[in-house]
């Protein structure tokens, strides 16, 4: 599914066997042009903890929610863009990756009631190269916002 505005949710697939299952997360041939993954990272979330919200300037992230069951929600933070705000339950009753790109607002929250795992490949180095840059992040959630996950 795409979106307007450049976020791109696209629903994952498994194929399974006697062995178990495998999941494609992304493929090259399937990204928007100009977005490539550099790093990756996993995350575990606990029961009812959110992550976010938050924005960044000039990453965008890629999300693969396959496990567990995340509340996901985006908000239009970007100049020039009517607003819109989404909701989604993503996670392994219904595996999505989503593209997040800069200045859209995001958060989840663990919905399940046990620890859960995301991946994300975002198109920058958190902090940058050697980790000598400031980290591009807006934090939502420590400040007043319109942006919450409540």
């Amino acid at each position: 599914m795409h979106l307007p505005y450049g976020v791109v949710i696209r629903n994952l697939k498994s194929f399974q066997d006697s062995r178990g299952h495998l999941t494609e997360l992304f493929r090259s041939d399937e990204l928007p042009d100009g977005f490539f993954p550099e790093m990756a990272y996993i995350s575990v979330t606990h029961p009812g903890i959110s992550r976010g919200p938050h924005e960044h300037t000039h990453q965008s992230d890629l999300f693969a929610f396959v496990d567990g069951a995340y509340e996901l929600r985006l908000w239009e933070n970007r100049e020039g863009y009517e607003p819109w705000e989404l909701k989604l339950v993503v996670g392994q009753d219904n595996p999505c990756a989503v593209i997040v790109p800069p200045g859209v607002v995001h958060g989840y929250k663990n919905i399940g009631d046990r620890d859960a795992y995301v991946l994300n490949f975002p198109d920058k180095l958190y902090a940058g190269k050697g980790r000598s840059e400031p980290v591009d992040e807006i934090r939502h959630e420590e400040i007043n916002s319109p942006f919450s996950m409540d």
